[in-house]
């Protein structure tokens, strides 16, 4: 091949080290068109800027990261992706209906030994714009399909020395940490204003997928900010935005993603923020001020700390509690017994009462129950306790001991 043929051009441009969206970039300028290139499930991870000529499915597969199910539905009874799945060759695909004219082609590893290419990692398509594509556009595409390859592979490979970095500047891991030279690694700014978001499951058996939630989540957050990190320590994921500007575009990104995942891949998610973290030093104090909030029962789905302090507060107490036996009162015993026993409702009467601060008739009203049925079972409350309601010290060590004794039991 000659020096100045596209796919020789495009790799002297790329010597250096790149990422996909630098990738698609510069593919657009050489081939001409718009560049989207996906993962094997359709699942956007680049893009090149586009302009007015872009097609709805170019449109609407960037804004929800992943093609629309309509257009994905046409591609494949087109064939399309049984031909990606077949060749490394570049596809020609006329323009259909509302399609405009495309060019595709797959991104394959080649297998340990051998030369033949045979895992597909995804696949590049370049959209025509308003001209027609540049002449050499399909070797363009073949060049850069190689070089994707090497891209994926490399993050796929895990874990890398970069996400075992990432994992050390949110606290996973012992020993001290050069934050500094972590900034550097990573090129990102050492001083604020952060934000560090916690991602948790909030479905046990989705939660076990690690790999998938962390997956997700740098597609995301890349999206949002390119020099966005994430990470999964454990069961949670973590997203750090370093300097960001609007606390507002935060929380609403936090939010319309929470629904958005739930929506589209059936994953609901809870998040937390911390904000504003004020260098990369602070990353890990922020994890654990979003694992406090994620820890808790909070009823918002995104929050943070200042949003929710007294349930968290509350929770933390109740937990210190449930976990010093001494600090049980042996005097409601009887009466856990007592319900569990009889089938009785004595804990959710005395709850109701103290919840409406000692109105019989509001708490009646809310049990549904006559006023003088809790009455009587407010009396075999304190005969079996021996606690006096009409006590302050007392009703509120009862109320502590009653929410830690159903918030234990939630949790089994």
């Amino acid at each position: 091949m000659a020096a100045d043929e596209p796919g020789s051009v495009l790799r002297d441009e790329l010597a250096g080290d790149t990422d996909l969206f630098g990738l698609a970039r510069i593919v657009a300028q050489h081939a001409g068109g718009m560049v989207s290139i996906e993962d094997p499930r359709s699942h956007v991870l680049a893009y090149s800027a586009s302009n007015e000529a872009a097609d709805r499915l170019r449109i609407q597969s960037i804004l929800g990261r992943e093609g629309p199910r309509e257009y994905l539905r046409v591609l494949r009874q087109r064939g399309v992706f049984d031909r990606l799945r077949q060749t490394d060759e570049v596809i020609d695909l006329p323009p259909h209906a509302d399609i405009k004219h495309r060019l595709v082609v797959s991104i394959r590893q080649p297998s340990d030994g051998t030369p033949t290419p045979t895992t597909m990692l995804g696949a590049i398509w370049l959209q025509e714009g308003e001209r027609p594509f540049k002449p050499g556009a399909a070797e363009v595409l073949r060049g850069a399909s190689a070089i994707a390859a090497r891209i994926i592979s490399r993050s796929l490979a895990a874990p890398s020395t970069e996400a075992l970095l990432i994992q050390r500047l949110f606290g996973a891991g012992r020993g001290e940490i050069d934050i500094p030279a972590t900034a550097d690694t990573l090129r990102i700014p050492l001083t604020g204003p952060a934000a560090v978001i916690g991602f948790a499951c909030l479905d046990s058996a989705t939660a076990r997928d690690h790999s998938a939630l962390g997956s997700t989540m740098r597609l995301h957050a890349s999206a949002f900010r390119r020099d966005a990190l994430a990470t999964v320590i454990g069961d949670r994921a973590y997203v750090l935005l370093p300097a960001y500007h609007s606390a507002t575009a935060v929380a609403a990104w936090a939010r319309q993603l929470v629904e958005q995942l739930e929506v589209m891949r059936a994953l609901p998610l809870r998040a937390a923020i911390a904000l504003p973290v004020t260098d990369l030093g602070a990353v890990a104090a922020a994890r654990h001020e979003v694992d406090r909030v994620l820890n808790g029962t909070t009823p918002q789905r995104v929050t943070t700390l200042a949003d929710s302090r007294t349930a968290v507060l509350l929770g933390e107490i109740l937990d210190l509690v449930a976990s010093r036996p001494d600090l049980h009162d042996p005097r409601l015993t009887v009466l856990f017994d007592y319900d569990r026993e009889h089938a009785a409702n004595f804990c959710a009467s005395a709850e109701a009462y103290l919840r409406e601060h000692g109105d019989v008739r509001s708490a009646a009203t809310t049990l549904r129950i006559h006023p003088n049925t809790l009455r009587y079972r407010l009396r075999r409350v304190t005969d079996l306790t021996g606690i006096d309601l009409d006590d302050p010290a007392d009703r509120l060590l009862l109320e502590i001991q009653l929410a830690r004794h159903r918030r234990t039991d939630l949790r089994r």
